[in-house]
C-alpha cells in the first residue's frame, strides 16, 4: 500500500497531493485545446475543471486494484505548477500498474515529465509490489513517447485505429518495463 501523506522530491521538482488552491492552476492547464489535443478530454471550463481537481483531490492512496494517485508537479525552486502525473493500479493479479502525465506547455522540453514520473515508478514497483508498469498513449503524441523510452519503457505494441476519441479513430502506443529491468536500469537488485 502507498499513501501520499508526505511530498516526494526529486531534484527539482515537488510531488504532492492537489489542494484546493490549485484550481487556477488546473483550470490553466486542462482549457488549453494543444494540451488535451491526445488526452480523452475536451478542454475544461472553470466548472468542469473544479470537478477534474475534485477527483484528483480524492485519489491519494494505492492499496488495492482500481485505485489512483494523482499528484501536482511543482519546481521546488519557485513552487510554480508545471502539470501533474498519476499511478494507476491496473491489475492486482497480473501486478500492472499505468503511469500517465501532463506538463504545461510553457514547463515542456527540460525533462520535467520524465524526472516527475520516475518515482511513480518506485511507488510502484517498490510500494506496491507490481511486477509491471505501462504507458499508453495517442500514437501521434510523439514527445511522449519519447519519455517513456527515456523511463526506460519499450514500445510493445500498436494498436491501429482501436479507440473512437473525439470523432476520429485514433491509434495508440503501448510501452512497458518490468519490474526486473527498470531495478537493473537504476541499480536496485
Amino acid at each position: 500500500m502507498y499513501v501520499a501523506d508526505a511530498p516526494v522530491a526529486t531534484d527539482r521538482l515537488l510531488l504532492r497531493p492537489f489542494a484546493a488552491a490549485d484550481l487556477d492552476a488546473v483550470v490553466d492547464l486542462q482549457s488549453r485545446p494543444d494540451v488535451v489535443r491526445h488526452l480523452y478530454d475536451e478542454p475544461l471550463d472553470r466548472a468542469g475543471a473544479q470537478g477534474y481537481l475534485d477527483r484528483r483531490i480524492a485519489r491519494v492512496r494505492l492499496a488495492e486494484e482500481g485505485d489512483g494517485l494523482n499528484l501536482a508537479v511543482e519546481r521546488r525552486d519557485d513552487g510554480i505548477f508545471v502539470g501533474h502525473v498519476n499511478l494507476h493500479y491496473v491489475s492486482a493479479v497480473h501486478h500492472v500498474g499505468e503511469v500517465g502525465y501532463v506538463i504545461h506547455p510553457d514547463h515542456q522540453g527540460h525533462g520535467f515529465a520524465t524526472e516527475a514520473v520516475r518515482p511513480l515508478l518506485a511507488i510502484g514497483f517498490d510500494h506496491l509490489g507490481l511486477h509491471r508498469m505501462i504507458g499508453r498513449l495517442d500514437a501521434r503524441n510523439t514527445a511522449s513517447g519519447r519519455v517513456l523510452e527515456k523511463l526506460g519503457m519499450r514500445r510493445e505494441a500498436h494498436h491501429v485505429e482501436n479507440e473512437w476519441v473525439k470523432g476520429e479513430w485514433t491509434d495508440e502506443f503501448v510501452y512497458a518495463v518490468l519490474d526486473r529491468e527498470w531495478r537493473a536500469s537504476v541499480g536496485r537488485t
